[in-house]
């Protein structure tokens, strides 16, 4: 419970399956920051400069990572007379209007066998509102990088929390009574998010199509 207090190197949740878009793919996904209000600015929600968000895969059961997926972020602010996150209406991710911008350089570790930058690219920015950003979809697809030659692909940025939770369970369990559940607390909050998608063969190994997340 302590990590709360740091919300930026708080992971929510981790989800690894394999793509129903693309059968032969294996996507990964990892949260971080939970219970970020839409309009909660001014600063709204970036990534930490000073931390590594890793996805690890474990592909011959001995529990350690074999493959390490590593995120690191730096931020930019093109006007620093304002503490505003943009300073007009944004209509892509380099207009001139988005104030403050981050970017990911995504890293592939494999065990014994060195490194690989597999992408360089734009994080999606935080959603300010219609007024500031009327094409939100845009920007998020835009935020899209390919990885290894266009077979696989990354995304970092804010995304709407996926996970069903119920929070009343710290109340003496609901109320005291298990009356009162199917609540989704987290409704209505984003999280920051980095996904990757690649084919299954680059995780797995051998003929083995098992593999461990964290």
């Amino acid at each position: 419970p302590l990590i709360s207090g740091m919300p930026q190197y708080d992971t929510t949740d981790v989800y690894a399956f394999v793509s129903p878009d693309a059968p032969k793919k294996t996507t990964v996904i990892a949260n971080w920051i939970p219970f970020e209000e839409p309009s909660g600015g001014p600063n709204f929600y970036p990534f930490a400069t000073d931390a590594q968000y890793d996805i690890r895969v474990d592909n011959d059961g001995d529990a350690l990572a074999d493959k390490i997926f590593r995120w690191k972020f730096t931020k930019t602010v093109q006007n620093n007379e304002t503490f505003l996150y943009n300073t007009g209406q944004v209509t892509s991710l380099d207009d001139p209007d988005l104030n403050v911008r981050q970017e990911f350089t995504l890293t592939r570790i494999t065990v014994g066998g060195g490194t690989k930058v597999l992408a360089q690219g734009p994080v999606a920015p935080s959603h300010t509102g219609t007024a500031s950003m009327p094409d939100y979809e845009q920007l998020r697809d835009e935020a899209i990088t390919s990885v290894m030659n266009g077979k696989g692909k990354t995304y970092a940025g804010q995304a709407d929390d996926p996970f069903f939770l119920d929070l009343r369970v710290f109340d003496l369990l609901y109320g005291g009574d298990l009356s009162e559940v199917g609540n989704d607390t987290l409704a209505g909050y984003n999280v920051n998010t980095v996904a990757l998608q690649l084919p299954s063969k680059a995780l797995t190994a051998g003929d083995d199509p098992v593999v461990g997340v964290w």
